[in-house]
């Protein structure tokens, strides 16, 4: 008993899902009923015919205006499945019956399209007063115009999902109406009952959503409102019987190939940082020359090897003596001695002086001949080993250069210069890039 009270409960919970499901689409056709209702009562068939055709021309002709070249048309063929309401005074989730259909199609361009639609299975209707129902089977074939609205107002571009409205005219076959005649029923109730079979209009207006026609294979969903002969249900209605119908579909599109996308090239302005070096002035520290005449005295001595007179052989000679002949150079007035002496600790008084003489004289010879010094301005001297100038025995093996005047000095003094350096800086610079935008 447990079980049995679980599983009605669950039965329950799934009829009252059914029911919203199928009170939701009729509300979301109610418009598109509304439009049979005036096309009915304001005009006969023959007229609605005409302006269906009408209406199929001018959307077929819009549609081809707005087709580009490279869109094909396609074929398809969907299976659909859902459920059905014949509306009646009776409660909804007590008159919804399984539905299927079958179609072939195809649309000529991206907006308007055709197709053949066949619905068939079994509908259903009752009297709410006795809790008495009955069902009868019928197939409703349709030509359907559809009107793919996303293609409408966003030319040739793919859309994930499509939104269509969907009308058409054709013809309802009714039979097996045994269950009502089963049910024993005052003719009052059913005068309009009728036996074997039924063939009456049906005019259909409604919504679809469809996935993306670029693809292969596509998923709609689709809820329609069908009016139907007064004698459809086989109750009084004094108008149309209405049919809903909602229902899920599965379609395959043959010969179908997505627009080839087109791009266009144009000059787009990009800002980009860019490294650069731009010319920078500084201000740096450089020694500058300064010559002036200033009145000085001068040293240099030259050194001698034992028992050596030579000043060629003789350690920092030419050092010495070209600095002492480049100073004289720059001085008009001065005068120089060069004096030549010998160690006490080697040889006799005879010997050194005759070495201190000779060592004088071959330093005053190349200042004269080798760089150019005029003779009268140097006076050679000799003091022999009389006369020691360092206190270290070998040192005084040598030749002491010594003069005095106003000579020409060059010194170096720091003054600010002015210099320009690249420096590298960041800027922002606009430049155009060629970039391709996609059109369709």
């Amino acid at each position: 008993m447990h079980k049995g009270k679980v599983f009605l409960a669950d039965d329950s919970i799934i009829r009252q899902i059914f029911s919203s499901f199928v009170a939701i689409s009729r509300k979301i056709i109610i418009f598109a009923s509304r439009i049979l209702i005036y096309i009915k009562t304001n005009s006969r068939v023959m007229k609605s015919k005409k302006l269906l055709i009408t209406a199929a021309a001018t959307l077929l002709l819009v549609g081809t205006a707005m087709a580009q070249s490279d869109w094909k048309s396609y074929t398809f063929v969907e299976l659909q499945g859902g459920v059905q309401e014949t509306a009646t005074n009776a409660p909804i989730d007590k008159l919804i019956t399984p539905t299927a259909a079958v179609s072939v199609g195809h649309f000529f361009t991206p907006v308007v399209g055709a197709r053949l639609h066949v619905n068939a299975w079994q509908s259903k209707s009752g009297f709410k007063s006795l809790d008495q129902y009955y069902k009868w089977k019928y197939v409703t074939p349709d030509l359907d115009l559809m009107l793919n609205l996303s293609n409408l107002f966003c030319q040739n571009k793919e859309h994930a999902l499509n939104v269509m409205l969907v009308g058409g005219v054709g013809l309802n076959y009714a039979w097996d109406n045994d269950e009502l005649k089963d049910l024993n029923l005052p003719a009052t109730l059913t005068p309009l009952a009728w036996k074997d079979n039924r063939l009456s209009h049906n005019l259909r207006a409604g919504l679809r959503l469809e996935t993306n026609q670029a693809k292969r294979l596509g998923v709609s969903f689709e809820v329609n409102a069908n009016s139907l002969d007064d004698r459809f249900n086989s109750k009084t209605n004094d108008a149309d019987d209405w049919q809903f119908t909602a229902m899920l579909g599965l379609n395959l599109r043959l010969g179908h190939k997505a627009p080839k996308p087109k791009f266009i090239k144009k000059l787009v302005d990009v800002e980009e940082e860019v490294e650069v070096e731009e010319p920078e002035t500084i201000i740096v520290k450089e020694k500058k020359p300064v010559e002036k005449m200033e009145k000085k005295s001068i040293k240099e001595t030259i050194f001698f090897q034992l028992a050596k007179s030579d000043a060629s052989q003789a350690e920092g000679t030419d050092k010495a003596i070209k600095q002492v002949a480049d100073l004289m150079k720059t001085s008009e007035d001065a005068s120089f001695t060069v004096t030549g002496y010998a160690d006490k600790g080697t040889g006799n008084p005879r010997i050194n002086k005759m070495y201190a003489k000779k060592r004088a004289d071959d330093v005053v010879s190349r200042l004269v001949n080798e760089h150019g010094i005029d003779a009268s301005r140097i006076k050679a001297d000799s003091k022999g080993d009389t006369v020691q100038p360092f206190e270290e025995n070998d040192k005084n093996r040598c030749v002491i250069i010594t003069g005095e005047g106003t000579f020409k000095v060059t010194t170096y003094e720091e003054v600010d210069v002015e210099k320009t350096v690249m420096k590298k800086v960041k800027k922002k610079v606009t430049r155009q890039v060629e970039v391709e935008e996609r059109v369709n």
